[in-house]
């Protein structure tokens, strides 16, 4: 039985600062179009399966494309640049040489398929790294074209067996990876309102740290880790300022978080702002399950993780007001 040619995209929104809750609804975008949707939060792109699309909205890849694009920019202002082919790889090395505002588009055919390939360095190939192109430029292999034209076997004595097919595959055009329709990593947002326009530099610090407790407390309780954090300062003028940083790992541990807070607000320099309200995003969250916690060689981790468990008992059996500051064992940490 006889399948439809494929055709995928890969889209980058060029967002002026990170904001996973505009990217959420760029994703938007793109569902309205076709529900085949990959995000990649990490650099503010996607993968998306138009095959059907195209058959349903009656538009050339080219076409549907760019509805997207000006649906993008019409309704969020966010420009993007965007590449589109047969297949994952394709699609992705097509949008990595369209500047902002525009696309690239490759046909599904083994002529437009070759022209595309065949010119780019080797380098441009996924899977080939800067040691691999090396090894192979020592041989005279430079381009897709010239692995193209190697033998499997050769390939496979100087990249290794996996590397070497493919290698083979993907010069020749061959990615069958399917769009695995997955929603960007939500995010989790808490805000502390001052009283009065708030001077005091210590007021800051707790109000922070209180935050970032909430929010621990929060993501262990939705087994949920969060891979980044985001603090946003509202002045008496109403005006903001916001700062974001990648934590060194995902985590939902109290300490961890609060160090990486209190990075953010120093370099905020707020010694002398009236600060009306203070809000901490954590973002990018994923599975509590699938982090990857790197081991210490001391017991203060231990001791710290043991102590914040303790305390979660603590909030789940007599409500939160049993639970002090995050202050109250930074030290730990």
């Amino acid at each position: 039985m006889s399948t439809s040619p494929r055709t995928l995209m890969r889209i980058h929104f060029h967002l002026p600062e990170p904001d996973p809750d505009l990217y959420e609804q760029l994703l938007a975008v793109i569902t309205d179009v076709t529900p085949q949707v990959e995000a990649h939060p990490a650099d503010f792109s996607a993968d998306a399966d138009l095959t059907g699309a195209l058959r349903y909205w009656g538009q050339d890849a080219a076409g549907l494309v760019d509805v997207i694009r000006l649906r993008a920019l019409a309704l969020h202002g966010v420009p993007t640049s965007a590449g589109a082919g047969p297949s994952r790889m394709i699609a992705a090395m097509a949008a990595a040489l369209a500047p902002t505002g525009s696309a690239t588009i490759v046909a599904n055919t083994p002529y437009d398929i070759s022209a595309f390939l065949r010119p780019r360095p080797a380098t441009a190939l996924p899977g080939i790294g800067p040691a691999a192109a090396r090894t192979l430029g020592r041989l005279g292999i430079t381009s897709v074209g010239d692995i193209a034209d190697t033998s499997l076997a050769t390939l496979q004595r100087i990249l290794g067996v996996a590397a070497g097919r493919q290698a083979h595959d993907r010069a020749l055009g061959i990615d069958d990876r399917p769009i695995v329709p997955a929603a960007a990593p939500r995010s989790l947002s808490l805000s502390h309102r001052f009283d009065h326009d708030e001077l005091d530099p210590d007021q800051h610090h707790r109000a922070v740290l209180g935050l970032t407790e909430q929010i621990g407390a929060a993501l262990r309780d939705d087994r949920q880790v969060a891979q980044g954090l985001t603090l946003t300062v509202t002045y008496a003028d109403r005006s903001q300022t916001t700062r974001t940083r990648s934590l060194a790992e995902a985590t939902a541990h109290t300490p961890a978080l609060a160090a990486t807070a209190r990075e953010l607000l120093t370099s905020l320099g707020l010694q002398r702002a009236r600060v009306r309200s203070l809000s901490l995003r954590a973002e990018r969250l994923q599975p509590a399950e699938t982090a990857v916690h790197q081991l210490t060689l001391g017991t203060e981790d231990d001791r710290a993780r043991d102590l914040e468990a303790a305390l979660d008992r603590a909030r789940s059996r007599y409500r939160s007001g049993i639970v002090g500051s995050a202050a109250a064992y930074r030290h730990a940490s």
